[in-house]
Parts: C-alpha cells; sequence; structure tokens
C-alpha cells in the first residue's frame, strides 16, 4: 500500500537527518558547539534543542500525545531554546533529542498517514492538520537548520573528514 510505503520511507528519512544532525557535533569543542552563529545567539548546539523541542511540540501535541518531560509554552516562546544555556550540557541536550525520538517515532508508528491533528499555532486554515503534513514539517525543520548553521559557520576551518551517517 503507497500509504505505508509513504510513511516508512518519510520516517526511515527522519531517522537518518537526526543522525546527520547531532553528527555536526562530532569533533567540535565545547566552545564551538555552543559558540553563536548568528545575531540571535544561535548555536549549532541550541539548533539540536530546538529541533527537540519542535519535535516534543509536532509528534506530541498536534496529536493529543504531550511530552513526557516539560516544555515551555508556545504562547511563552523567547527564543531560548536556540542556544544551550550555561547549564545544560551537551549530553543533556542531545539526550533529551534522543527521548524526543522515542516520543516521535511511537506516535508515527501508532499512527496512520492520515490520523488528524491539530496545530493551534499554525494559522487557519492550516492548523488542522494530518501526520503526513506534520512529518513534512519536521523534516524540512530537520534538514534546514543545519544548512543554516553551516552557512553562517562557512569561514570555520573543517573539524571532522569521516562521512555522514546515512551516506
Amino acid at each position: 500500500m503507497i500509504d505505508d510505503f509513504a510513511k516508512d520511507n518519510l520516517h526511515q528519512r527522519l531517522r537518518r537527518d537526526r543522525e546527520a544532525l547531532l553528527w555536526k557535533l562530532d569533533g567540535l569543542s565545547e566552545y564551538d558547539a555552543r559558540r553563536p552563529l548568528t545575531a540571535t545567539g544561535t548555536s549549532l548546539l541550541g539548533l539540536v534543542k530546538h529541533v527537540a523541542a519542535v519535535e516534543a511540540r509536532y509528534f506530541g501535541e498536534v496529536f493529543g500525545c504531550p511530552s513526557p518531560e516539560p516544555l515551555s509554552r508556545w504562547q511563552d516562546y523567547d527564543g531560548s531554546d536556540l542556544w544551550a544555556a550555561e547549564d545544560e550540557t551537551r549530553d543533556q541536550i542531545t539526550g533529551f533529542y534522543r527521548r524526543r525520538w522515542e516520543h516521535a517515532d511511537a506516535t508515527i508508528d501508532g499512527l496512520p498517514l492520515d490520523a488528524p491533528g491539530h496545530a493551534p499555532w499554525w494559522p487557519e486554515p492550516y492548523s488542522d492538520a494530518n501526520l503526513f503534513a506534520v512529518m513534512v514539517h519536521i523534516l524540512g525543520e530537520t534538514v534546514r537548520h543545519p544548512g543554516q548553521a553551516a552557512r553562517s559557520a562557512a569561514s570555520a576551518p573543517p573539524v571532522s573528514s569521516g562521512s555522514r551517517p546515512g551516506s
């Protein structure tokens, strides 16, 4: 069935791109992982934290499966998920991201592609979405941010010559 094929394909791509995002941290010093790459103070480690929070929201709240870990409310958003706080370690942030994968994967595995969801932060008439639309949106988030970081850090010296996960 095409729905099963499409869902499996999207899910496999999401898994691969998650690993690729974490791979960007390999070989970086603590300073470089936290170094602001933009005028807003966004760091590569902050992007991992941001994508983790986004996955938690979209694969959790949108489908009535809230994150088991506390998240700030969207309406209280202050951008702090875009940087690593001084008291947050790299292991804490990457661990949070990996736990969000488990939560998101359970949602993806448990629902059909046309499962209805509601993203109240999306403008009408788009706030009613389905799993397919959310998976495509999250894939975009996951691959866009490392590209932004790479573009912002284009002048930084290379830190690794290893192969990218999934390549």
